[in-house]
């Protein structure tokens, strides 16, 4: 038998990365984070051990074949305010100079969508000048978690390279359904788990206080306004749906903003949701750090639990989380799926092993940013500007794609 493959884990978190990459047979051989939540969590559930550091201060890494991770995107996630000036984006630079400097036979990469459009591409240039200056044949693609059978919509930039051989775009498992353009990929596979199938065999949620932790298996009763507008809100169905006088203030006025009140419009995120009933027999929305204020359970008048949040994210019901309730779901919110990152993990295991060598300097193979036939002004402008840069890149089309 080969030895095992040695990888470093940055921006680490949790372990959603290193766990998936273990179960494809990989050793991860070190992990950092700069959040010593993560890091305690972390230690919790893996025999080898996370450091908290600072990972912009020069890192020594071991030697190792692979490099992975997904740096913080709050910066320019949608789900808040996008600040192109937040120091959190500069890792994505961080992470592409690491990989440059020590060159490890491939590196994989994670993060939302916004990656492609902040501050107009810059972020992709970050990563991209550095690894294919090293030499790293890449490609870069969106994928949406459900379709590799992770039941929510989540929607990620995945960017993998390898040194001397080209490397494979994983395929979809599974056909994802109840989301807008959900069906343009992988079509005609098995249907992607359900909500309800995901957290099926739980016990019946506790109301936290009356009975012991079990499982982080209890929530926050609802306020009685809460309350109120849960009893109205049916399965798909949020904030905007009730009457206006049930709004929460902060919905109303995110709701009536205006580009005239100041915030650059690069900076005002995705549009408000506010609490919002999950659809029991679809996959969920996609788990953020929001969401126990914001998900409603299909069928009972409660947010959901952490442990209903750590299974749609694929997280095994041994696996444990260090922290308050709050801190928690920003930890399970923030981590790569583990049945998503085992997927990626097992092409890319193929494709060390078995990928033909290649003789050539770094390039830029392809850039898939959308399965769509349409692109929004700013992802089209960025998809022009990465092709000017790296030129020879081909279109969807051109690359024949198995995911129809």
């Amino acid at each position: 038998m080969s030895p095992r493959l040695a990888v470093v884990d940055l921006f680490c978190g949790v372990g959603g990365l290193s766990l998936g990459l273990q179960r494809a047979h990989f050793e991860v051989v070190a992990a950092f984070d700069s959040w010593d939540l993560a890091v305690n969590s972390y230690n919790a559930n893996f025999a080898h051990q996370a450091t908290c550091v600072d990972i912009t201060t020069g890192l020594s890494l071991p030697r190792c074949d692979l490099i992975v991770g997904g740096p913080p995107c709050q910066g320019f996630s949608s789900a808040g305010l996008r600040r192109p000036d937040d120091h959190r984006n500069s890792l994505v630079r961080t992470f592409g100079e690491l990989v440059a400097r020590d060159r490890p036979r491939a590196f994989l990469f994670e993060n939302v969508e916004g990656f492609l459009t902040g501050a107009d591409g810059k972020y992709v240039f970050d990563l991209l000048e550095p690894v294919i200056e090293a030499g790293y044949r890449v490609r870069v693609f969106k994928l949406n978690a459900a379709n590799f059978g992770v039941p929510q919509h989540r929607k990620r930039v995945i960017a993998i390279g390898i040194m001397g051989s080209n490397p494979s775009v994983s395929q979809p498992t599974h056909t994802a359904y109840g989301a807008p353009g959900a069906h343009l990929a992988g079509q005609h596979l098995p249907k992607t788990p359900s909500l309800e199938e995901a957290i099926a065999g739980l016990p019946p949620a506790s109301e936290r206080g009356q009975v012991p932790l079990s499982l982080d298996h209890d929530f926050t009763a609802l306020s009685e306004d809460d309350l109120r507008r849960a009893r109205l809100l049916k399965p798909g169905q949020r904030m905007r749906d009730l009457p206006e006088r049930l709004w929460h203030d902060s919905f109303r006025r995110r709701a009536f903003r205006r580009v005239k009140d100041g915030t650059p419009s690069e900076r005002r995120g995705g549009a408000p949701a506010g609490l919002r009933r999950l659809v029991g027999g679809e996959p969920s929305k996609a788990i953020t750090g929001g969401a126990l204020n914001e998900f409603l359970h299909p069928s009972e008048d409660r947010p959901l639990t952490i442990r209903e949040c750590a299974r749609l994210q694929t997280f095994p019901d041994e696996f444990k989380f260090m922290g308050g309730s709050r801190d928690i779901v920003q930890l399970i919110g923030n981590a790569v799926p583990p049945l998503l990152s085992e997927q990626l993990a097992t092409t890319l295991m193929n494709d060390l092993h078995n990928g033909p060598q290649v003789n050539g300097t770094g390039v830029l193979l392809s850039f898939v940013p959308t399965l769509s036939k349409g692109m929004s002004p700013v992802l089209d402008a960025v998809t022009r500007k990465v092709k000017r840069r790296f030129q020879h890149v081909p279109s969807a089309s051109q690359l024949n794609l198995q995911w129809h």
